[in-house]
Formats: structure tokens, sequence, C-alpha cells
């Protein structure tokens, strides 16, 4: 699997990395890490689209519903995927919609990285998020939720097995990764 976008024959390094991931894959942690190395900003997109809302996202989809929801962090992720020097942490569900996965995966310089969990390890980093996370209380929607999005996270440029890493770790994966690694070499 190529680590580094192509564009017309050239191999070029990410300019942006976006992390996708089911919920607790650690987009959220590794994120500002991973940026904090590169010398790059973070964003996590749940956090922008709250603060232009004014709202909470459990709240918008409790007010105009999914459908409404999902169009709004399109528009977001395909506005911020044009940002430089960027990391960007998408929500879990976006790599559902056609569109935003073609964008991530066809725009140059982008490096989307898949952070894959175990649905195990989602329940056990999740515990006591259930008032932010409703869904996690009813296991066998999660179960069938996870099932339906794995094969489209694994769609991303890179996948990275993270159940095991702790936080440094997988940002010395997502960096070798992009081959953008800052005083670290690869050991793998």
């Amino acid at each position: 699997m190529t680590t580094e976008n192509q564009t017309e024959g050239q191999t070029v390094s990410p300019r942006r990395i976006v992390l996708t991931g089911f919920m607790g894959s650690g987009k959220s942690t590794v994120g500002p890490l991973i940026a904090a190395r590169l010398g790059w900003s973070f964003l996590d997109v749940d956090d922008v689209i709250e603060a232009e809302a004014g709202t909470t996202i459990a709240e918008i989809f409790a007010r105009h519903g999914e459908a409404a929801f999902r169009k709004q962090e399109q528009e977001t992720i395909a506005r911020l995927a044009a940002g430089d020097s960027l990391v960007l942490a998408l929500g879990g569900g976006a790599i559902e919609h056609e569109a935003t996965r073609a964008l991530l995966l066809t725009t140059p310089g982008t490096l989307l990285v898949h952070l894959e969990v175990e649905l195990a390890t989602t329940l056990t980093r999740c515990q006591g998020t259930e008032q932010t996370r409703p869904i996690l209380a009813d296991q066998a929607n999660l179960a069938a939720r996870y099932q339906r999005r794995l094969p489209l996270y694994r769609t991303a440029h890179v996948s990275i097995p993270v159940d095991a890493l702790v936080p440094e770790e997988v940002v010395d994966r997502v960096l070798s990764a992009s081959g953008r690694i800052k005083g670290k070499t690869e050991q793998d």
C-alpha cells in the first residue's frame, strides 16, 4: 500500500493527514500529538461543527436529523480538507458518505489514515461516555454499525491496528506512514 500520494507521476509528501476510525480508535487523542510533532494545526471535525452551530452534535441530530447533520459534516470536511499543514480527525460516521471518501482518497496531498480498533476495544475505551454516545447502549446496533463501516475505513491509504498501542506508538506509526518522521527512526 502506498503511503504517499501520487500526482502526475510525482511522489509528494502529505500536506494534511486525515484520521478516520470507529469511536474509541484514538483520533482525538493522537491527532493533537501528531500535529505537535509536525508543527501543524489539529482540528476535530465534530468540534468545528459544534462551534459553528453553537450546539452539540446530539442536539443537531435531535433537531434536524442525521441526514442534515451528515450534509453539514460533508461540507465542513470538504472545506477543512483544503487546508495545508493540518491533522484532521473525522467523526466515526463521516466515512460512510461516498463523496467524503472520494474527496479524501483523491485530493493530492491528503493522507487518509484508518486507526483500526476491535469493537471490544471501543467498548472498553468508551465506557462511561454513554451520555454523549447513546449508541453505546444499543449493542446490536453498535455491532452492525461497526461491521458496516469497517470495510469503508479500510479503503483509507493506510490502516493501522491500534488496539495494543499507546498514543505515542500510534503517532510513530502514522508519521512513519506519512514519510514525515521527526526525530524518530522506524523500528518495525
